[in-house]
Parts: C-alpha cells; sequence; structure tokens
C-alpha cells in the first residue's frame, strides 16, 4: 500500500492551493478528484487581495493578473433606483501588496492551479475518483477510493488528509463531523451571460437591487462575461424560471436577445452553515467541506483559501517533526472566528436585500448623511491559537514589502517563521523554529518597525506576526521568551 505525506480529496480552488502550499514543502502528495476533468463554466467570481497574496506565494499570480480585473465594489439600490448601501473597493493597493477586490472566471484560476501542481515530481493527481471510505490509524490514514472507469478499489496511506471536497463532503461524512445550519438558506437562479457587443449601459460594478418580493444580483465579471441571479420564490417554479423564455423576459430592462447568449444558468441553494469541528485526529476539512455562506460578500473561495494558508504550514512541519498535535489543534481555533464573522456579516447583507420595503432592515451598517448606508470591507482577526492576544501585534497582517532589488520579502518566509529585527546582534541568534533576518540586510524593514512601534517581530508563513518586541525590552531577552513560550506548539 503507498504513503503519502498527504492526500487532499478534491481538486478545486482551494484543494489545488493547498497542494501547491504542500508541495513547495517537499512532501509527496495525493490528490484525488471525483471529477475527469476541470469544469469549465463560471462558478466563483470574485477574491480579495489576502488571497492573492497567497496565489502569489505558490507562483501563479504574475500569469493570473493578466486574466483579471479590479473590481470597484458593490451597491445596494431599492426599486426607485437610489442607493441604500454603497460598498466601495478604493483601487490602492493594501498591506498584503494587492488591490482590494479582483474579479476572474473560475476556469482560469484552476487551470493555472493545475499546471502549477503539475511543475511537482512528488505531486500525484487521480482524477475520475471517489473516495469511499477514510479511516484512521496508528500513525497514519488509510483512504479507500474507486475509479469510476474500471470500478477497482483501491488504497493508500498518508500522514494525514484534508478534505476540500465541497458543501456534501465525504470527508466530513466519514469524519463523523457534524455541519450547524446559521439560519440563512435561499434557492436561487443564477445565469452567465457573454455579451456579444459592448454594453455602456451596464454597470461597471456589483448591483444588489434589493426588493423583498424579487431580490436580484448583478455581477460585473471579467471580459464579456455578466452574471444576473435572483431569488426565487418556490421550488415548483424553478423550471419555469430556468427556461430561456422566462430568462430573457427577466433580463428586458438590461439586455435584448440579440446583445448576448446563455453561458450557463443553475440553481443554487445558498446556505450558511459551519461545521462543529475542523479536526477528527489525523483528517481535516477546509474550505465549503467546513463552511459555506451567501455571496453577497464574494468570501466563499476566499475563506477556503484562508484556511489551507492556516493549515499546510502546521502540517508540513508537523510531518518534518513528527505529529505536534497541539499546533494543529491552532488550526481550527483561529480560522473559525475569522470564517464565521464572515458568514454572520454576509447573512446581515442578505437581510438588507430581501428586506427592502420592510421593517427588518438590519441597523448594524453605518449611516450617511443622505439617509443611505456605507460598509466598509472588514478584515476580522485571527482566532486564538498560537501565541496570546496580549502579545504585542500578535494576529495582525505582517506587511508586503518590496525591496530595493524588487524582491518580495514574503519568499523569505514562505515555509518557516522567520524573526525580522533592527539590531545587528540577532544575527547571532540561533532557533530551529524560525531564521533571523534584521535591518542591515533589509533596510525596507525601517518603516514597518515604526508602523507596528516594535524593533523585532516573528512572522509566519501565512503572514501573520506571531509576536513583536516592545522597543524597550532587551532583544536576547525577547527571543530566549518567545522561543520558550512555543515550545508547547512546536516540540511533540
Amino acid at each position: 500500500m503507498k504513503h503519502f505525506n498527504i492526500v487532499i480529496v478534491g481538486l478545486g480552488p482551494t484543494g489545488g492551493t493547498l497542494g501547491n502550499l504542500l508541495a513547495m514543502h517537499g512532501l509527496s502528495i495525493l490528490i484525488i478528484e471525483k471529477e475527469n476533468s476541470s469544469y469549465q463554466l463560471p462558478r466563483a467570481v470574485h477574491f480579495d487581495d489576502e488571497v492573492m497574496r497567497v496565489f502569489d506565494t505558490i507562483g501563479i499570480a504574475s500569469r493570473l493578473r493578466k486574466k483579471i480585473i479590479i473590481n470597484k465594489g458593490t451597491r445596494f439600490i431599492d426599486r426607485e433606483g437610489k442607493t441604500v448601501l454603497d460598498w466601495p473597493r478604493p483601487k490602492k493597493i493594501t498591506e498584503n501588496g494587492w488591490y482590494p477586490s479582483y474579479r476572474f472566471h473560475q476556469p482560469d484560476l484552476e487551470r493555472l492551479l493545475y499546471k502549477q501542481l503539475r511543475s511537482f515530481k512528488k505531486v500525484k493527481i487521480i482524477r475520475n475518483s471517489s473516495v469511499v471510505k477514510i479511516a484512521e490509524k496508528v500513525g497514519y490514514v488509510e483512504v479507500e477510493f474507486i475509479c469510476s472507469e474500471v470500478g477497482i478499489s483501491k488504497f493508500v496511506k498518508a500522514d494525514y488528509l484534508v478534505g476540500c471536497d465541497g458543501s456534501n463532503s465525504t470527508t466530513r461524512e466519514s469524519a463523523e463531523i457534524k455541519l450547524d445550519n446559521l439560519g440563512f438558506s435561499q434557492r436561487w437562479a443564477v445565469t452567465d451571460l457573454i455579451l456579444r457587443k459592448k454594453k455602456k449601459s451596464l454597470p461597471d460594478r456589483t448591483i444588489q437591487f434589493c426588493n423583498h418580493n424579487q431580490p436580484v444580483t448583478y455581477c460585473r465579471n471579467v471580459g464579456s462575461r455578466r452574471r444576473w441571479e435572483f431569488a426565487l420564490k418556490n421550488q415548483k417554479e424553478e423550471v419555469m424560471n430556468l427556461s430561456e423564455e422566462f430568462i430573457w423576459n427577466f433580463l428586458k430592462p438590461w439586455l435584448l436577445l440579440e446583445d448576448a447568449y446563455i453561458e450557463r444558468k443553475t440553481v443554487y441553494v445558498f446556505n450558511s452553515t459551519l461545521a462543529r469541528k475542523w479536526r477528527r485526529g489525523r483528517i481535516f476539512i477546509a474550505g465549503d467541506a467546513a463552511h459555506t455562506m451567501p455571496p453577497f460578500m464574494g468570501q466563499g473561495m476566499c475563506a477556503g483559501i484562508r484556511d489551507v494558508s492556516n493549515l499546510a504550514w502546521k502540517i508540513a512541519y508537523c510531518i518534518k517533526n513528527k505529529n505536534v498535535s497541539r499546533l494543529l489543534d491552532t488550526y481550527e481555533t483561529e480560522r473559525k472566528p475569522n470564517v464565521q464573522e464572515y458568514i454572520q456579516t454576509t447573512m446581515k447583507m442578505g437581510e438588507l436585500i430581501n428586506a427592502i420595503g420592510t421593517d427588518k432592515i438590519t441597523d448594524s451598517l453605518t449611516c450617511k448623511p443622505d439617509g443611505s448606508k456605507e460598509m466598509q470591507s472588514i478584515k476580522p482577526e485571527l482566532g486564538s491559537g498560537l501565541g496570546s492576544t496580549a502579545i504585542l501585534n500578535r494576529g495582525k497582517v505582517f506587511p508586503s514589502i518590496l525591496t530595493h532589488a524588487g524582491k518580495k520579502v514574503d519568499g523569505l518566509f514562505s515555509l518557516k517563521p522567520v524573526l525580522f529585527c533592527n539590531d545587528t546582534s540577532g544575527k547571532n541568534l540561533r532557533s530551529e523554529f524560525f531564521k533571523v533576518y534584521n535591518e542591515k540586510q533589509i533596510p525596507e524593514l525601517t518603516s514597518v518597525f515604526e508602523d507596528l512601534d516594535s524593533n523585532a517581530i516573528l512572522v509566519r508563513p501565512d503572514r501573520f506576526i506571531l509576536a513583536s518586541k516592545s522597543k524597550k525590552e532587551n532583544l536576547e531577552t525577547f527571543f530566549n521568551k518567545v522561543v520558550e513560550n512555543f515550545k508547547c506548539y512546536f516540540k511533540s
């Protein structure tokens, strides 16, 4: 029975990103995907600066940026066309080194992730195969899967298994992990179209048409692609609502038949769910397998990418240094509160879209003088986990830095934590847990130290700050304290 370091179930954006992050560590990886080939029609259409920074880490950002557009934001309007909520996405580079929001075509992303995975010799991808049984043994996980073409069961072993297999996750079911419904569930028809000619009258940003009788979403997507989504009143009307006659009649305010052609039409159930546990021994779940949310913030796929960015370096460390259970426990405790806040905010936005004209509009958004509401992009904090929340700057994002040589500092800590310090004596510090660089080696650190009111910062591979030192504290004292504090996480 062949043994891999990692088995990943599912080769969507979450599984593909995880595979690339783990492959950078030189690990042996098996990815099992039930579909015979990549799905070529649109699905997810948005990601943000945090996610783009992860794509940059795995080496696909330069190719991906040729296939995406910058998202200008979202407006929520009522039946009279009045703006009730504005969510602008300013065109400025964030601390992550990218614009706040992008639109993309999912097949483009999946092709890049797949091509990058194929460049690693230790990565094996098996398509057209379904996992039928996952069993945790002493020291490993045993996986049984069946290739649809031949119908024969095959077995493999792995140090760990991660289920990135969607909302109907086989992995979650096998691990007997329960899923909580957080209260939002609606059926929406989704229609993707490709314009035959330019339509300057169509908005260049996302518009949420708020109407408790018929909520509608319009998305300005990549190139000539446009999307309309509309809530379905009841399941009996689905067949009628997906007929081309109904769709073109529905689209009359924006498009005529000769203006575009339908690329895809389907029905989605917009849910809000959260798994009670994200780990069962050596088995983990990520992305839609662990949580789902309505699409009104465009954070569904983003949340999955954040999951695996958090998990990948921890699993890699545990494989190289034997199982460290406490380190792996921090995956759920750090990620779950973050994604839960996204889900709750998205549900409030769904409430707004559905409640215009009633007395149920949420009052959690900031009101402007003209009576409309405004929303800023949220950045939920990292949950409790590695290090105390009382530690200076713990859980903040370490900014993307470009050196005078044109290289990004991210590459220094993409595999292992790094301690940046302003004192050249730091070169004498040694730790098995992290590398050390000083301000003389990277002069661009000066402004970061000033912004964070610190002169020594320990950074994790997922770009979060693990700990930082106050300017008054002695460097060696801080160093010894950090090493001691984190031994319990990094020692088995």
